[in-house]
Order: C-alpha cells, then sequence, then structure tokens
C-alpha cells in the first residue's frame, strides 16, 4: 500500500480502540467499574486487531479520502457489520470472561466505530474541498451557468475547484430551484433572466449546462445568449459523458453543428463491436472527412485490422500519425492509389483480405466538378465504385457498404448523376451467394474541415464580406462524427440490397448558418457583410433527400430509412457500361451537359424498370 494507506490504517486502528472504549463508557454512563476494565483492555487487544484485519481484506484503503463517497460509506458499514458479528460469535465460542462483555457493547461499537470512520472521511474531503464553499471569492474570470441540474452542480464543483472561472450564479427555467442554492451559488432565475441579469453582473462567458436536454432546449439557450450579448460556451454531449469520452468539467467554445438543432444520434454499440471485433477492415477515402472519422469510429469496437485507402498523401500521413499515438494496439495500414486502377485495389484486398468494406471515395465538389472535370468525375465515382466492389467480390468480403450522398436524388449535375450511377452499379452487384452490398445516402457533412466552414473562417478573418449563392439556399446537414456513427449502424443492419437514408433534420438556410457563425467568431452581424452571388454551375438551390417517386420504409432505427431501389443490371449492361466508361476522356468538356444527360437518362432508366 501507498505510505497514506499506512496512515489510513493506523488512523482506523486508533478509531477502533476509542471505539470499544466509549462503548464501555457510556453503558456504564460515564463511570466504568474498577472489575470491568481489566475485561475492557483484554478483549481490546484482540477485538482491535481482528477489526483492523477486516478492514483491509474488505478493501477500504485501495480509494483516496479526498473523492470519499456513499460508496465507501456502504464499504465500511458492511466491514464493521462483518467484524462485529465475528467478535460476538468468537465472545460465544470462547471461555467466558468474568464479567463478561456487555451485550450493550456488541451494539454501540459498531454505531459509534461508522461515525469516526465515515465522519473522518467526509471531514477530510470538505477540508480539501474548502474553496468550494466561498466561490464568489475565487479570483477567476466571471461566468455564469446556464442549468442547475446535475451537471450544473458538477461543473460549479470542477470550475471552483480549478479556479479559473468565477461561478456568478445559476439560471434554471425550474421555479422550486429558483433562490436555492448549489455549492453555495444562488440560483438566480429562469433562463431568460439571463438578458436583464448580463449588464449588471458583467459575466465573460455563460456555460450552457444542461447536455440531456433536447435540441430545442439547447438552441434557445444559445439564443438568449445571442440577445444577452454573451459568448456561450458548453459542456460535452450527454453521450459523451455517458460513455465517459468527455467529463462536464472539459467547457467547449460552440461550434457551428451546436447549432443544427438535432436529437443526439443513438447506435447500437453492442451489436457494431460483436459485428467488427476482430475482423480486417478497409475504408476507402474521400478526402480525410468521412473516411478519417470512419476509422476513429470503428477503432472503437477492436477490428484486429484497419485499412484505409486513398489517393490523398496527407490525409494518409496524418491518419497514419494519429493511430500511432492513439490506436497503437490496432494494426493501422494506409495504401496510396488511384480508385481507377483495378490492379492496384485488387492487391490491395489480397494483401489484407478485409471482411468489411466501407467505400466512401468520390469527386464530391459540385461546382468543380460539374465546371471543369465532369468526366473525371463519372469515371472515378463509377469505375472507382465498380473496381472496389469487384474486388470485394472477388476476395470474399461480406459486407460492402457505399457511402453515397443525397446529390444523386436531383439528376442536374455531373456530380449527383456519376453518384446515382454508382449506386446503381454497386446495388446491381447484389447476388443471394456473395458479398452483401449496402448503399447509404446522406446530405452535407458539417465540420471544421467542411468547405463551408472553410470559406465562412476565411472571409470573416479578411473581414468580410461572406458570399452565398442565395438567400433561400438551403441545406441538410449533419455533424460528420453523427454521419459517420449512421454509416455503422445502416451497415450493421443491411442484409443487402438496401438503399439507407439518413434522417438529416430540417433543411437549414445558409444565409442563417452564416449569421450563426459570424457571432460563434465573436463578430457582430454589422460587422461582417453577406453578399449574395447568384447559383453556381450545377447548384440547386434546395436539395431533397427522395424522389418524388421514390418510396421509403422504415427501419429499427429512428434515424434510418430504405428508399427503393433498382434492380439488379444484367451482365451486358454492365460490361457496356464499362466499356463506355473506359473509352477515355469521354468527349470534349463542352459537351458536359451532353454527357450529364446521357448517365442521367441512364440512371432514370434503370429506376424505372420496376
Amino acid at each position: 500500500m501507498h505510505y497514506r494507506n499506512w496512515i489510513a490504517l493506523g488512523h482506523d486502528f486508533v478509531a477502533a480502540a476509542i471505539a470499544w472504549y466509549l462503548a464501555y463508557w457510556l453503558r456504564f454512563n460515564t463511570e466504568i467499574p474498577d472489575f470491568n476494565i481489566p475485561n475492557l483492555l483484554g478483549t481490546m487487544l484482540w477485538v482491535v486487531p481482528l477489526q483492523a484485519l477486516i478492514f483491509v481484506i474488505a478493501g477500504m484503503y485501495r480509494g483516496m479520502w479526498r473523492y470519499a463517497s456513499l460508496v465507501d460509506l456502504q464499504r465500511i458499514a458492511v466491514a464493521v457489520g462483518l467484524s462485529i458479528l465475528l467478535i460476538a460469535l468468537l465472545l460465544v465460542m470462547l471461555p467466558h470472561e468474568e464479567p463478561p462483555v456487555p451485550r450493550s457493547v456488541i451494539i454501540l461499537d459498531p454505531i459509534l466505530l461508522i461515525m469516526f470512520l465515515g465522519g473522518s472521511r467526509l471531514g477530510y474531503r470538505i477540508w480539501k474541498e474548502r474553496q468550494v464553499r466561498i466561490p464568489l471569492s475565487s479570483p477567476g474570470r466571471p461566468v455564469l451557468i446556464l442549468g442547475a441540474g446535475d451537471a450544473a452542480a458538477e461543473l460549479v464543483k470542477n470550475l471552483a475547484r480549478a479556479g479559473d472561472w468565477r461561478v456568478l450564479g445559476l439560471l434554471d427555467d425550474d421555479p422550486s430551484k429558483h433562490g436555492r442554492q448549489i455549492y453555495g451559488v444562488k440560483v438566480l432565475g429562469p433562463l431568460e433572466q439571463l438578458v436583464k441579469l448580463a449588464p449588471g453582473l458583467a459575466p465573460e462567458r455563460a456555460i450552457i449546462a444542461i447536455p440531456s436536454a433536447s435540441h430545442q432546449s439547447r438552441r434557445r439557450a444559445i439564443e438568449i445568449c445571442h440577445r444577452a450579448g454573451i459568448q456561450a460556451m458548453t459542456v460535452p454531449s450527454y453521450q459523451d459523458l455517458v460513455s465517459g469520452k468527455a467529463m462536464v468539467s472539459q467547457v467547449r467554445n460552440l461550434e457551428l453543428d451546436d447549432l443544427l438543432g438535432r436529437d443526439p444520434v443513438l447506435v447500437d454499440n453492442r451489436r457494431l463491436k460483436e459485428w467488427m471485433r476482430g475482423l480486417s477492415i478497409l475504408v476507402t477515402g474521400d478526402g480525410g472527412s468521412i473516411s478519417s472519422e470512419l476509422c476513429r469510429q470503428i477503432a472503437r469496437f477492436e477490428p484486429a485490422r484497419l485499412v484505409l485507402y486513398d489517393d490523398n498523401e496527407f490525409v494518409l500521413y496524418r491518419m497514419e500519425q494519429e493511430f500511432a499515438d492513439q490506436h497503437p494496439r490496432i494494426e493501422f495500414h494506409c495504401i496510396a492509389g488511384d480508385f481507377k486502377n483495378a490492379a492496384r485495389i485488387a492487391d490491395a484486398f489480397s494483401t489484407h483480405l478485409p471482411k468489411i468494406v466501407f467505400h466512401a471515395a468520390a469527386s464530391k465538389h459540385v461546382p468543380l466538378t460539374d465546371q471543369h472535370a465532369a468526366s473525371d468525375a463519372i469515371q472515378g465515382n463509377v469505375l472507382g465504385t465498380l473496381f472496389t466492389a469487384e474486388a470485394a467480390l472477388a476476395h470474399g468480403v461480406e459486407k460492402f457498404v457505399m457511402v453515397s450522398t443525397d446529390k444523386g436524388v436531383d439528376l442536374t449535375d455531373a456530380m449527383g448523376a456519376s453518384t446515382r450511377m454508382a449506386e446503381i452499379v454497386c446495388l446491381g452487384l447484389q447476388s443471394e451467394k456473395s458479398t452483401r452490398f449496402v448503399t447509404v445516402r446522406f446530405g452535407n457533412a458539417l465540420g471544421n474541415t467542411s468547405n463551408i466552414i472553410q470559406r465562412f473562417r476565411m472571409q470573416i478573418a479578411r473581414g468580410g464580406p461572406i458570399t452565398i449563392d442565395h438567400p433561400e439556399m438551403t441545406r441538410y446537414f449533419r455533424s460528420v462524427p453523427e454521419a459517420a456513427q449512421l454509416i455503422l449502424q445502416a451497415g450493421l443492419m443491411g442484409s443487402g440490397g438496401e438503399t439507407y437514408v439518413l434522417d438529416m433534420g430540417e433543411p437549414v438556410k445558409i444565409v442563417d448558418l452564416a449569421r450563426e457563425y459570424i457571432w460563434l467568431s465573436g463578430h457582430r452581424d454589422q460587422e461582417i457583410r453577406i453578399e449574395f452571388t447568384g447559383l453556381g454551375p450545377g447548384e440547386n438551390l434546395h436539395e431533397e433527400q427522395f424522389t418524388s417517386s421514390t418510396s421509403t420504409l422504415t427501419t429499427g432505427h429512428a434515424k434510418l430509412r430504405i428508399a427503393t431501389s433498382p434492380p439488379a443490371l444484367d451482365a451486358t449492361w454492365m460490361q457496356g457500361l464499362v466499356v463506355w466508361l473506359q473509352q477515355g476522356s469521354l468527349g470534349p468538356e463542352q459537351e458536359r451537359h451532353e454527357l450529364v444527360q446521357r448517365i442521367t437518362s441512364l440512371a432514370e432508366g434503370m429506376q424505372r424498370i420496376r
């Protein structure tokens, strides 16, 4: 044991001796008869060591006093109870002393001992946390906390201990909490009071500490902070707190995806672990966002080997370094290769023999693809998917999950048309006795590396203006971690031949997103101007998750639906498609509209063959 544990054992030894003496003292009304003193001392010589031995065996010296809790009190009560039962049994079995040990001593001793052992631990914890009693005198920066539940109570305690923040008060909409205190901090009123209190109290920040509340409640708290002119921070999400990935004290600045207003994503972690544990899994890349996050999420489920195939060397290097530091026990491989190189893909499959494949590689930038690289996008998206899927078939992959996009719903651009064809080709390879092919379609991934965030950040950094195509433009958004979680869940649920569509929540106006990012960046709307430039090549004003003719089916997961899929392709059609795609440039770029129209008609033709 640590030397502190020996000190604790010595304390408890002395406490046990004192409790045994006081039990006699109280039994005889503070006047112990002389003829009972030899009996008291004689029994003490073996009772106290016996109790100390039981305390050690019961594990009372594994914890630290400064973190003493009800668990420690329960352990003390069990140890004391066992010791007094054993003492009573020995007193019955051993030759009777003259005079015998009074029965009331057997009752008083455990009561006194529990009080001494539990009280000393509680007193030590209070002494170590004495600064929590006086958080208002802390020299830290002033802050208000929105919420007065368990998370807020834990946050008050941790902030007071750290000393970086000085908690001025709490705000909560529950009237029963108004006027009451948590660790000496008063609940000042409902959240709306922040607007009135802010000028007088002058807090630097407001911390939103309601992780388990609905997204409407969190959104309302953010809007109140905005109206009060106070920059908001937040505690980690409820999922991260429950899973142990984060602690309440790890407050952070608000991010754009905090404002999207979506309920938390729940996945079946137990079944995902049963599915992936001990397997070789291959992920194809898309430039680093979805594929990288898929690798991080998959690593939690303990695969035997994880392989990332990408043509972006920087992404591969970054992921290789990250996994070496954070997941050293996982065999992680990076392969640099072109997705249109069938031999390179086949070599990767034959070397690492994956059982599960997540295919996230695709050209995804609509204006650049549509205006300058329609041929390359169609070849890459369709042929890359075809070659990867054929390699999966040839090497006995159990499940192939293609990550698609809602750009393939409204076929007005090269990227959307090629994505739809890739879906049709992938699902067309499905047969009853082969790899199970599953397609997962979702909208825009919002994160620090997304195009829209990068553009907003750069434009605000130079003082504006922020440029947006149209004031009414809307898009569906999920954060990158949320999208990756739902992709994994869909992959788990798919039995082959399904097209899953992620619930992307409500569409968000890009202009509203821009205004909120301006505020999150510490600026006011008047400081950063917004300009509208008109729709770019291939861009739509709105995006749809389903076509008007598409029917959907519910699943066992609230955030996933199944869209109707086209039938399987025959071998002749598939061969003709490959020959056409491998012709080369597929025609001059000035004919890109004809190219898109041709592949769109093919996709829609397959959709009608039902």
